[in-house]
Parts: structure tokens; C-alpha cells; sequence
């Protein structure tokens, strides 16, 4: 039987603890006591009370047998773990340790208790069990012999702590203040099922673990079958306060072969979040960089910052320095990339590449982000490079990249307010782009208020948006620097009222003012230097929106029909547009979702001007077993006034000559005449995992496709695809030929260990693959292994950069890390091609 008692008082059969953490009898008691020299063989005995026997159980469970945390306490687990392969590592294999609250009583009970006041030792025997803080120790027997401060547990001794732990024993022998101890046929297995096995185990000084004959594995196997892979070792050393383990003669097994052997090497304990050494190595080998291989260093510098070292060797290229540094504190955090390589021009691709890539060339890449108080926050994300295809050509951006986009920010956000001050730096990475591709934004600030009580029952807003924008000098004949200042003042106020019948009405009115001013621009016409002018003017806006949604309810489903009418008209006090620099306002898109914006336009250098009539209808479909569906139809109307989007003016910044100006933006955005195109959406969603979106624009006059985006997402069972298309006419003023492309991906789960994936991004128009990725992945509670083909088609011989064809090689030991190697694939096929 077992109970719960009180605290030890002084009664038979309770023992009380010395300030040495030592037993003795309760004042008073007798050399003997019939409770512990009474054998009971059909009832079994129990005592409790809060004495140092439960540190048999805490100490076994805290690293008197099994690995010990690292003492530092910035080196223990903190933060919870990055993404893995393998989850439940953020406490290291043992879980996170336990906190031991010695309030808490003892309980024991056996089937026979023994006490010897004469010998001092205190015996139980017979299905010893010991409960303390969610820890469960059974032994056959334990013996406590107080002259020796000697614990020893015989016989099936078995602990499950709270973190779910098993470890097992023949023999456990511990001081009583547990610095010291050992253990005969040692095995643990942690909750997730990592195990350790050993001849003999020691402890010594309360700090270093000894095991004798020992393996460890993560893998679970079957009785009679070596795991998947293990480390068995001659001796293994754990030093818990320098929070490593070492290895003597160690060998490397899978399937219990033998493949790497190591006379010594050591790593940091597993509880470690950071601990200067080495890193997993990466190789590869690629027809312009030849053979690479890279053997990263970590220096643990403080808690709050450290530094990896990343120095990789490429034969064809010579030494690329590469490293990291990493910094946290209090209210933020920043990190510093950079890579650096001496290039000899000669060792590039053949096909022209430029002179000026000779010597030193490089990169720096940083990030940061700090908050500033409750409210506010600052941060920056720049990256510097030596040239456009440095990064490209060396792997620190893909081959797609095009654009480099350097901000830095501050940003307040409370209730009310939104306050953004954000400065860009915009450079073009492709060999055509010119000067005019680089631009500064000094800065570009945004101020949003809205009123905290109604006004009129309306909601009452203000807004301020203004940027500067410089352009650098190039020496080409037609585009010279171009400066540009826009500042924006803008006051909204709008109400939503539901009258009786369910209809919604919603007025609304806007007061806008413009400062512009801009120099050293050109004539979008003429292409002839413009003169230097500054413009205010002032926009008048008001609209009305009218929905009835109609609802009607079956006995599976609900259905929603919603015909919308809005009505926009605005005043402007204006000049051309066409004769204004155009910097934020060049990308439109018009989709359904666009249909009832107030404003149409993408930024503020352009504004949608006359009066116009949006029109559309929207249905809505919920049924009782999850399906769900919405379509979206609807055109609009341009009433009076100009049209903005018929003529959107020249881009004199495009660096073409003055008659092939590109457009200040897409002439065919299908709202280019008085009747827009026909846009409509259509939003499936028959099962959870299945998704389908479409939105599709039709041609007003012959109701022909102009654009179309579809995305489809499937997951389903061991299938998972994902689909998207896209598909622009053709047009004269853009391009001659429609343009459509495909993008998807697939994976395919084909046992519980193997899976299939692949992606490609393909050409329609021109017949081609631009890029594509077929894979198979292995994966365990162990082991990963991932094999990737992939191919990209760009091509740029003056910045060296080819159509790769590479194979990636990568696997993931649980605890110990993970193991990269590329391949370009065209060195095997062409071994001779760049010899």
C-alpha cells in the first residue's frame, strides 16, 4: 500500500535529517523499531516525509548518472530552438532541467523496511519504490550507510524522471551529497527515444561523467538490429562545468558497420546553445568554381554577441573569406555579413567578362532592428557590393536577382497614429541597367491619424505623405540627374449606415492638397532638359458606396448575394500630369479587388481624376460541411473628366531616346478606356486543404482574355502540388507576343520515410524551363538525407554568369548536425569543357 503523510514528527519509524543531509532516529527512539526490523510479506510498508533519500531520485535526474547541464547559466538553453529536422531539442536530449521543490514530501514503501541504529544503516528490500518530485525510482534494494555517506541501489534499478527519461542499471552507488557515483550496465532512453548504453558509469567531484564501453544513438531499432547510425566509444567524458563531451577511440557506425573512425574528438554538451569549435563541414563542386569546400569556426564571444568564420577554398577561384557577426540586446538586434575574394579575370567563365571585375571584389550585408519604446522602432536592411554580379556569381543571391533595394526606418505605431520615415537606395543588377536604375529616397515619411471620437457618426482621418527623391548623374546624352520633392496633406472622413431593410449606404469625402517640385528633369515630349518648377494644387474628392446583400439559408448551406454600385467624383485644381515626374505610382494592376478603391492608382505622383461609376456583384457560398466559395464580378465607368489612364504620360528616367520613352506606367491597364475591362474573381475552397484562386481580366469590347492569375494548392493524403499561372495579351504599346508562364510544385509522401518533391518555373511563349528542382528526401526521428537536382537557364556572359545544372547532397544527424554537398552537375558531363 501507499500513503501521503505529514512532515516527519517524532514518532517510530520515521527518520530525521541531520544538518549534514544524514539520517538518525527521531529523538527519543530506540535502537530498533518495530516498523523496520518487522518483515511483512503480504503487506508492503510505506513511509514519507521530506529527508535527503529523495535526493536519490533528483540527483539521478539531474545529472548524478545521466549528462549534466553546462553550470554557466548563458551557455544553458534560453530561447527556443530554430526550425530542425527533429523537434523537442531546445532542452537538449535529456529535456529541460527540472526545477526540484524540496517541500515536497517523500514517499517510500517496500516490502520490507530495515533500520539499524548499531550499523547506521538504513535497508529496503523487496520492490523498492521512491516517489519524489514526479520521479519514480524502483530497485530490487537500497541501502543508505550513514558512517560512509554511501547510497547504493541493487537489482533492477530503474528511474523514470519528469521529463520522461528511463534510466536503467544493475548497480547505483552515490555519496549522500551525491558529488560522487557509479553504476554498473548502464542504459538510458530519453523521451524521444535517444539512448545511451555503457559497461560502467562513474561521477566524480559533482561534475565529470565517465563512461566506460559506451554507445549513443537517436535511432530507434528493433531487438537483435543495430540502429540506423550510433557512436560506441572506448571512454566517453562529460565535463559538466566546461559543458563538453569527449570521445576516446570512437567509431562512426551504420547499420553496425563501422565507417569513420576517431581517435579522439569532442563537442559541446547537448544542452549548450553556443560554445566556440567547429562546425558541420559543407562541399561542392561547380564548373566555374571548381571543387569548394568550406569548414565554418564559432566563436562564442559573450552572451549577447558571437561571430562564425566561414572561410571556403574554390579551386578555380582561389580563397572567398566569408563570415558572420551577430549581436542581441535589450531592445534589439543587428547582424553583419561579408565576403570577400581576390579575382583573377582570367579564371572567370570565357565569353567577355569584364576587365573590371579584376582585383578585390566583394560584399557586406547587414540587418538590424531595435525598438525605441512602447512605441517606436528603428532598423535598416542594406547590402554593399563591389559589383552586379558578385553575390549572383558566388551564391549570396540567386541567378534571378535583379533588383537591389537598400532601406533603413523609423516607425511609431500606437492606437491612432501610424508614423513611417523609411529611406531607400534602388539599384538595378541586370548589365543594361543604367545609372537612372540607382536612385535615393531622403526620405519617404507617411503620418496617418485617425480621430478617436465620431464626427458626424463618421470616422474623421488625416493623412501626410511626403518623399525626396534624388537620381545620380550619368553621362548619357538624354537622361541627366533627376531631383524630385512630393509632399501630400489629405483629410477622410467616412460613415457606414445600415437602414431598415439591410441596405448599406456609405458616403465619403477627402480634401487632398500637393506640393511638387522637381529639376534637372527632361521633357517627356521633346526629350529636351526641362526647366526647374515647383507646382501646388489641390483635389476636391467625394464618393457614395451602395450595397444590399442578400442572404437566404438552407438546410446545408447559406448563400450571399451582394450588388454593389459606388460613385467617386473628384475636383482637381491641376496641371498635366503627363508633364510631372512619376516615381511611385508605375505598377498597376487592375483586379476585381482594385474595382471599388477610391483611388486607383498605385502611389501619389498620379491621381485618379473625373467622375466615375464602379459597378459590380459578389456571391458568397458557406455550406455545413466546410466548403466555401466567393465570386466577383464587376467593370467601371468614367463619367466625366479626364482619363488619367489613357494617356499616362513618359518615363523620362526609362534612359531611351525621346520618341521610345517607356510609360510612366502599363498604357494597357484596361482601364485606359471610358468603359473599363471586365474584371472578375472567382475563390474556392471545397476542403481544407484544397484551395483555387483566379482572378481574370476580359477585354470590354470582344470580352478576350487580358489577364489571368491562377493559383491552385492541393494537400491531400500523401499529395501536395501547388500550380500557378499567369497570362498577359499581347500588346503593341508593351510587346508583341502574349506572355505566359508556369510555376508549380509537387511533393509526394511515398512511404512514412520517403518523400518526392520537385518544382518548375516554365516559359509558355518561348518553349523553355527557366528553372527547375527534382528532389528525394529520407527522413527519420534520426536521420535526414535530401538529394536535390536543379537547373537554371540565365544567362550573362560579361558577369561570368552560365546556365548551372547543380546536385545538392544533404543529411542531418539528430544532435550532432547537418552535412551539405553541392555538385554542378555539368562538371561530370563536360570534364573537359573548362579545363
Amino acid at each position: 500500500m501507499r500513503r501521503t503523510a505529514h512532515n516527519p514528527r517524532h514518532e517510530c519509524g520515521l527518520l530525521r535529517m541531520r544538518s549534514d543531509g544524514a539520517f538518525r532516529a527521531g529523538p527519543g527512539q530506540p535502537d530498533s523499531c518495530e516498523l523496520f526490523n518487522a518483515t511483512l510479506p503480504r503487506k508492503r510498508s510505506s513511509v514519507t516525509g521530506s529527508c535527503s533519500v529523495a535526493a536519490l531520485a533528483v540527483a539521478m535526474a539531474l545529472g548524478a548518472v545521466v549528462p549534466a547541464y553546462a553550470q554557466d547559466p548563458s551557455l544553458r538553453t534560453q530561447t527556443v530552438a530554430p526550425n530542425r529536422s527533429f523537434p523537442g531539442q531546445s532542452g537538449g536530449i535529456f529535456g529541460t532541467p527540472q526545477k526540484v521543490n524540496t517541500a515536497l514530501p517523500l514517499n517510500l514503501q517496500a516490502d520490507q523496511l530495515v533500520y539499524d541504529n548499531k550499523g547506521e544503516r538504513f535497508v529496503a528490500r523487496g520492490n523498492v519504490e521512491v516517489f519524489y518530485n514526479n520521479n519514480v525510482l524502483t530497485a530490487d534494494e537500497i541501502i543508505y550507510e550513514q558512517r560512509a555517506n554511501l547510497l547504493t541501489a541493487r537489482g533492477n534499478v530503474k528511474l523514470r524522471d519528469q521529463n520522461g527519461n528511463i534510466t536503467q542499471a544493475e548497480t547505483l552507488q552515490v555519496t549522500d551529497d551525491f558529488r560522487d557515483a557509479f553504476a554498473q550496465t548502464l542504459s538510458v532512453v530519453s523521451k524521444d527515444e535517444t539512448r545511451i548504453a555503457a559497461r560502467s558509469v562513474s561521477r566524480r567531484d559533482g561534475n565529470v561523467t565517465e563512461y566506460e564501453q559506451g554507445k549513443f544513438t537517436p535511432c530507434r531499432n528493433d531487438p537483435g538490429k543495430p540502429p540506423l547510425w550510433c557512436i560506441s566509444a572506448a571512454r566517453i567524458v562529460h565535463d559538466q562545468r566546461a559543458a563538453k563531451i569527449t570521445y576516446q577511440d570512437a567509431k562512426f557506425e551504420f547499420f553496425g558497420v563501422p565507417v569513420v573512425a576517431l581517435p579522439y574528438f569532442e563537442h559541446a554538451d547537448p544542452s549548450v546553445k553556443r560554445k566556440t569549435g567547429f562546425l558541420a563541414p559543407s562541399v561542392g563542386a561547380s564548373t566555374s568554381l571548381g571543387f569548394r569546400f568550406e569548414v565554418p569556426y564559432y566563436f562564442a564571444l559573450s552572451p549577447s554577441y558571437d561571430f562564425t568564420f566561414a572561410p571556403e577554398y574554390l579551386t578555380k577561384q582561389g580563397m572567398l573569406w566569408k563570415g558572420e557577426f551577430r549581436q542581441k540586446f535589450a531592445s534589439g538586434q543587428y547582424n553583419l555579413k561579408f565576403g570577400a575574394l581576390n579575382q583573377d579575370v582570367t579564371t572567370l567563365p570565357a565569353g567577355g567578362a569584364s576587365a573590371d571585375l579584376d582585383g578585390w571584389r566583394g560584399t557586406i550585408e547587414t540587418r538590424g532592428q531595435f525598438s525605441l519604446g512602447s512605441w517606436w522602432k528603428a532598423g535598416w536592411d542594406v547590402t554593399l557590393e563591389s559589383d552586379k554580379s558578385f553575390r549572383r556569381f558566388y551564391g549570396f543571391d540567386g541567378a534571378l536577382h535583379t533588383d537591389r533595394v537598400n532601406t533603413a526606418y523609423l516607425q511609431g505605431l500606437s492606437d491612432r497614429n501610424y508614423f513611417n520615415a523609411q529611406f531607400y537606395h534602388f539599384g538595378g543588377l541586370l548589365l543594361d541597367d543604367t545609372a537612372t536604375a540607382n536612385s535615393r529616397v531622403h526620405p519617404v515619411v507617411d503620418w496617418n491619424y485617425l480621430a478617436g471620437a465620431p464626427v458626424l457618426g463618421g470616422e474623421l482621418g488625416f493623412n501626410v505623405h511626403a518623399r525626396a527623391m534624388t537620381r545620380p548623374n550619368t553621362a548619357t546624352t538624354v537622361v541627366a540627374k533627376t531631383d524630385t520633392t512630393h509632399v501630400v496633406a489629405e483629410g477622410t472622413w467616412r460613415r457606414k449606415v445600415i437602414d431598415g431593410v439591410g441596405q448599406t449606404w456609405t458616403p465619403f469625402f477627402a480634401a487632398r492638397a500637393d506640393a511638387f517640385s522637381f529639376s534637372d528633369t527632361r521633357n517627356p515630349t521633346t526629350g529636351n532638359p526641362a526647366a526647374a518648377d515647383s507646382v501646388v494644387f489641390g483635389v476636391g474628392t467625394a464618393a457614395l458606396t451602395y450595397a444590399y446583400p442578400l442572404v437566404a439559408h438552407t438546410a446545408n448551406a447559406s448563400h450571399t448575394v451582394e450588388p454593389t454600385v459606388q460613385v467617386v467624383s473628384r475636383h482637381m485644381n491641376r496641371p498635366d500630369q503627363r508633364l510631372l515626374p512619376n516615381e511611385d505610382a508605375k505598377s498597376l494592376n487592375f483586379t476585381e479587388g482594385l474595382l471599388f478603391d477610391v483611388s486607383k492608382t498605385s502611389g501619389y505622383d498620379r491621381i485618379d481624376t473625373g467622375t466615375r461609376l464602379n459597378a459590380g456583384i459578389q456571391y458568397g457560398f458557406q455550406a455545413t460541411n466546410g466548403f466555401n466559395a466567393r465570386a466577383a464580378f464587376g467593370q467601371s465607368f468614367l463619367l466625366s473628366g479626364n482619363n488619367v489612364f489613357a494617356d499616362p504620360g513618359k518615363d523620362v528616367t526609362s534612359g531611351a531616346a525621346p520618341g521610345l520613352f517607356a510609360s510612366a506606367f502599363n498604357p494597357s491597364s484596361g482601364l485606359d478606356t471610358n468603359r473599363s475591362d471586365y474584371v472578375a474573381g472567382l475563390y474556392l475552397s471545397p476542403l481544407r486543404n484544397l484551395s483555387f484562386v483566379t482572378q481574370a481580366r476580359f477585354d470590354e469590347t470582344d470580352w478576350s482574355l487580358r489577364r489571368n492569375d491562377t493559383l491552385a494548392s492541393v494537400a491531400f493524403g500523401p499529395v501536395a502540388f501547388q500550380t500557378l499561372y499567369t497570362y498577359t495579351a499581347a500588346d503593341p504599346r508593351l510587346f508583341t507576343t502574349s506572355q505566359k508562364e508556369l510555376i508549380g510544385s509537387a511533393s509526394l509522401k511515398l512511404t512514412d520515410n520517403w518523400s518526392l518533391f520537385g518544382s518548375v518555373r516554365y516559359d509558355i511563349d518561348d518553349r523553355k524551363i527557366i528553372q527547375d528542382a527534382v528532389g528525394l528526401k529520407y527522413s527519420d526521428e534520426c536521420f535526414v538525407l535530401t538529394g536535390t537536382y536543379s537547373e537554371q537557364f540565365t544567362t550573362n556572359e560579361a558577369q561570368g554568369i552560365r546556365p548551372d545544372r547543380s546536385f545538392m547532397l544533404r543529411f542531418e544527424l539528430k544532435h550532432l548536425g547537418e552535412f551539405n554537398y553541392k555538385t554542378d552537375v555539368t562538371s561530370f558531363l563536360n570534364r573537359g569543357e573548362n579545363q
